[in-house]
């Protein structure tokens, strides 16, 4: 039981070295493994006939590194208890580092596959470990800042990993988008090991752990390392396999989520179990778990959804689609630290509600704007106000978290919220696909009812097309076979771009009922600015 002398102790507590030193040292690795996840991508079809593999096969490279890493997120606030929070953080961005490297070596299919996994397990250490560090560094006036650092680096890399893997990949070889990390995480190494330290009450708590002696709970990390990873492979593999009209999915899913279940009821009863699910309990975590899911539908949602529709409906490139969502990144790096310096100044609840209702906003101005016949400046503009409600989400959600919450938890917090936003991401663009094809199914067979014979509106249509044709040099038969097709054609593209603005629509649907929510959270008392429970 922690002493009154060891509480006041801890608060007075700060770390050796500047606090921004130590956010910038940890958001390098965040950086880094982020990049990661979606650098590769581009990539594949060079792995794949590199390796003599198939283009299906090769999107294990993808899925090996999310199922290990989601794995590892589940369980890392328990392993970086029992081991120490320094040491556990510098030992994921070792492994990471050096199974980068072996990445970059490997000579078949199968070794990359196997480094890839070890490499999932290293990353999947990172941003739990990284989050609590900032949360115990920075103080609680200072917190929304420390966070801004952070949230930069996992909204910048994603945006620019496939520019990046599609640029050395042409100029040099896909080799090196592995190669990259290894200098990345020498130097991450060398800056942790010399500024930043694990404090006094998480070395208390670990002294405590070990004295106890109690023992591993091998059933709850089975349970969560097998339920998680099936649920990655349905996510991952849903889509490809058309769902549940595949059997092996069905299957799978019904085994993901009795699995999990029984975790969840099987951790609940432990004294020291892997994954903390009591801290559920708390309003205020539950809710921050919420709106963390809520998040990662809509960033990543989204972040698949625009640039997909500028590349299959507009004929972007690559390159374009990538640029016009340049806005989105410049618009988050300027709001992230104004949202990092008004959640100490303003109630972050009501911060939270803004941000809802902008980005509900957002999404219902980019359901009404969204034409085959947009041009660059539109999508731009889409992309810039959708993201601009975020920081005002992420920022708040995140420090309100932490209340109520014992300091000993911190790393189980930081934990859960980070594999929360992950597999509401997952979700999100798994469901959002799902319906998306569906829909465009549903709107494309509508339309066609209306394309028969007789229609007066489908004739003038098609004998319109048919002239322009003729007129253009093709006799009559081909001039209004091409016309048939064409209508076709317009129908698809219409039947998609509807589709598209049914699901955005729904979106704003669901995140616009959000705004009221944040207000059932607690603020921190002024008492106690932030919020913790002392450890006992």
């Amino acid at each position: 039981m922690a002493t009154p002398h060891a509480d006041a102790h801890d608060r007075e507590w700060r770390p050796a070295h500047n606090h921004w030193a130590v956010g910038l040292t940890v958001t390098l690795a965040t950086f880094m493994e982020v990049l990661d996840t979606s650098i590769a991508n581009v990539a594949l079809p060079h792995i794949a006939g590199n390796l003599g593999a198939t283009q299906e096969e090769s999107t294990w490279i993808l899925t090996s590194y999310l199922v290990s890493n989601a794995v590892i997120l589940s369980i890392s606030a328990w392993l970086s208890t029992r081991s120490g929070r320094k040491r556990f953080y510098m030992t994921s961005v070792l492994l990471f580092t050096i199974s980068s490297l072996m990445c970059g070596l490997a000579p078949s299919l199968g070794l990359l596959v196997l480094f890839r996994i070890l490499q999932g397990v290293g990353g999947g250490g990172f941003a739990p470990s990284e989050q609590a560090i900032l949360a115990d560094t920075f103080l609680a006036h200072q917190r929304g800042m420390g966070f801004a650092l952070y949230g930069a680096a996992v909204v910048i890399a994603p945006a620019i990993g496939p520019t990046l893997g599609g640029w050395i990949t042409d100029n040099y070889s896909w080799h090196w988008i592995f190669f990259i990390n290894v200098p990345i995480g020498i130097i991450s190494l060398f800056l942790t090991q010399r500024l930043v330290e694990d404090p006094p009450y998480l070395k208390r708590e670990q002294q405590r752990v070990r004295a106890a002696k109690s023992s591993i709970d091998y059933i709850g990390f089975a349970l969560v390392a097998v339920g998680i990873g099936a649920l990655q492979i349905v996510l991952d593999k849903g889509q490809s396999e058309d769902w549940f009209e595949s059997g092996w999915i069905t299957v799978t899913t019904i085994f993901a989520v009795i699995t999990l279940i029984i975790w969840v009821r099987w951790e609940w009863k432990q004294e020291n179990p892997i994954v903390n699910v009591r801290l559920f309990k708390g309003r205020n975590f539950a809710a921050a778990m919420l709106f963390a899911f809520v998040l990662g539908m809509v960033l990543n949602g989204t972040t698949v959804l625009l640039p997909q529709f500028l590349q299959s409906s507009l004929g972007y490139d690559a390159t374009k689609a990538g640029e016009a969502l340049a806005g989105g990144v410049f618009i988050m790096l300027v709001m992230m630290p104004v949202a990092g310096f008004f959640v100490a100044k303003v109630d972050p609840r009501k911060m939270m509600g803004f941000g809802f209702f902008v980005t509900a906003s957002a999404l219902y101005y980019m359901s009404r704007h969204l034409n085959p016949h947009m041009d660059f400046a539109t999508a731009a503009t889409i992309r810039t106000f959708q993201t601009a409600g975020l920081p005002f989400i992420f920022l708040p959600s995140n420090t309100l978290a932490y209340v109520g919450i014992p300091r000993t938890q911190n790393n189980q917090v930081s934990d859960m919220n980070v594999f929360v936003r992950n597999i509401g991401g997952s979700i999100g663009i798994s469901l959002l696909s799902a319906m998306l094809t569906r829909t465009t199914q549903q709107n494309q067979n509508a339309l066609i009812r209306h394309t028969y014979t007789g229609n007066p509106a489908f004739e003038n249509l098609v004998n319109g097309i048919s002239q322009r044709l003729k007129a253009a040099g093709l006799d009559a038969a081909t001039a209004t076979q091409q016309g048939y097709a064409r209508v076709m054609q317009m129908l698809q593209l219409q039947a998609a771009t509807m589709a598209y603005v049914q699901v955005i629509t729904l979106m704003a649907i669901v995140v616009v009922c959000l705004v009221p929510l944040p207000m059932i959270m607690r603020r921190a008392p002024k008492n106690n600015p932030t919020g913790e429970i002392p450890a006992h």
